[in-house]
């Protein structure tokens, strides 16, 4: 196999990885939001998540980024840390989980778009964007024909953090060809940390006593794996396989989080999930070889 061939192997690996990781995370999060605020739950996730980027740095002692870095880490750290995981949990009080499904399966042409408008040396052919326009079409056809309940407000919350976290994604997988995927991540949250602590701590809860265990599950999972272990894989991934390419495994990623409910909650899934599944399966092949 060609040292290039294997690299972009590698860089769907990695990103499929992420994407796993991720498919949990609105889930979690409409958890964590039956507890907390969705502000204390954006500062909470991104100041626990910047204690364990610190740590990562401390101890494998990573040199600090250079000064034309820290607009790009700013970037990152709007569009992923604080964008994103604010927007959604705001969204996520108006709008089920299964209707903000319509939004992520227009993910990954936001970070398809952004990775070539930052010009990250990628120009994919049209038939890149059939496929990827095809894919996130049956994503969104297979959210509405699922989702129940419809409010304005929700939708374009969601809209507006779909731009932010494509921004966000782009951004962090061209800066991390020069400082690595989880070094990426991890300095912008540890840049974003003095505003947290300040928001954490003002919003915190007036009692602590009423948050049941799913609320705190659901923080867990976000500060854990969402804000830092899934950008680990997935920002590598972007950065080995390229940002378009890799980014089209988001689609996939409403129907991994409908199978680990099934798998981990027992819910029913449909045929026709598996049947939309297997024509996005399709399309992601397809993107892959003309990215």
């Amino acid at each position: 196999m060609r040292r290039d061939d294997k690299r972009s192997w590698e860089g769907w690996g990695h990103g499929l990885l992420g994407v796993v990781i991720f498919s949990g995370s609105l889930p979690a999060t409409r958890a964590a939001v039956g507890g907390f605020t969705p502000l204390f739950l954006t500062s909470a996730r991104a100041v626990i998540a910047a204690g364990l980027g610190a740590a990562l740095l401390a101890l494998l002692r990573q040199k600090r980024p250079g000064r034309r870095d820290l607009g790009a880490l700013a970037v990152v750290a709007l569009g992923v840390v604080i964008g994103f995981p604010l927007l959604t949990a705001v969204a996520l009080q108006h709008i089920t989980s299964a209707r903000s499904i319509v939004f992520i399966g227009l993910l990954p042409l936001a970070t398809a778009l952004f990775g070539v408008l930052l010009r990250g040396g990628e120009r994919p052919r049209p038939a890149f964007w059939l496929f990827s326009v095809a894919g996130s079409l049956l994503v969104a056809g297979f959210a509405l024909a699922q989702g129940e309940g419809t409010d304005p407000v929700g939708d374009l919350l969601m809209a507006a953090a779909i731009l932010l976290c494509g921004l966000g994604y782009a951004q962090g997988a061209l800066l991390s060809r020069r400082l690595g995927g989880w070094q990426v991540i991890s300095w912008a949250l540890v840049l974003s940390a003095p505003a947290m602590i300040v928001l954490a701590l003002a919003t915190l809860p007036a009692a602590w006593s009423g948050i049941g265990a799913s609320a705190w599950a659901g923080l867990a999972y976000v500060s854990v794996f969402s804000m830092l272990v899934g950008f680990v894989f997935w920002y590598r991934g972007l950065a080995l396989g390229g940002i378009a390419g890799v980014g089209q495994l988001q689609l996939l990623q409403p129907f991994l989080g409908l199978a680990l409910a099934g798998l981990l909650l027992h819910e029913p899934v449909e045929g026709a999930m598996l049947a939309v599944a297997a024509g996005v399966v399709l399309c992601v092949v397809g993107a892959k070889r003309f990215a």
